[in-house]
């Protein structure tokens, strides 16, 4: 690990220590680490060279509205290659909110995100994609892939 020295002015540091301690980090060094982190895989997913990504999408709907639960559902099916997992959770006797895990190549994951989250009905939709690197690891019995966080 190496030590960075980074001057900043009062203002700032004093927001920063505010950040710090209304997220809960230990010290500035870890919450320093997580947005560099963000920032540089926010760079790669616009430069496109964010080859694979994992997700959560969430979004609420109404699931009396037109069909959309049996859509959305249908939706998850004929990309099954890039849905991992669903939640969904009832808030009240209309309304649902569903999280899903996505991954995959990142065009395919984003593309499915959008499309969920544009369909008529759904509403507050939110994709956080995080940029991963695949390694493949063999043994002697079994091979597979490991998905690693980026940076």
């Amino acid at each position: 690990m190496r030590r960075l020295t980074i001057s900043v002015d009062d203002d700032l540091a004093d927001t920063f220590d505010r950040l710090v301690k209304e997220k809960g980090y230990e010290n500035r060094s870890e919450a320093f680490r997580d947005l560099v982190r963000g920032a540089l895989g926010d760079a790669r997913f616009r430069e496109g060279t964010a080859k694979h990504c994992v997700g959560a999408l969430s979004y609420v709907y109404n699931h009396h509205e037109r069909q959309l639960a049996s859509r959305l559902t249908s939706m998850q099916h004929d990309h099954h290659d890039v849905t991992v997992s669903t939640m969904h959770a009832h808030l009240d006797h209309e309304n649902c909110i569903e999280t899903v895990i996505l991954r995959g190549p990142t065009d395919a994951v984003m593309r499915f995100a959008q499309s969920v989250m544009a369909q008529s009905g759904v509403r507050h939709g939110t994709f956080h994609p995080i940029p991963i690197d695949l390694e493949t690891s063999s043994s002697k019995h079994h091979r597979h892939v490991h998905a690693r966080p980026s940076t």
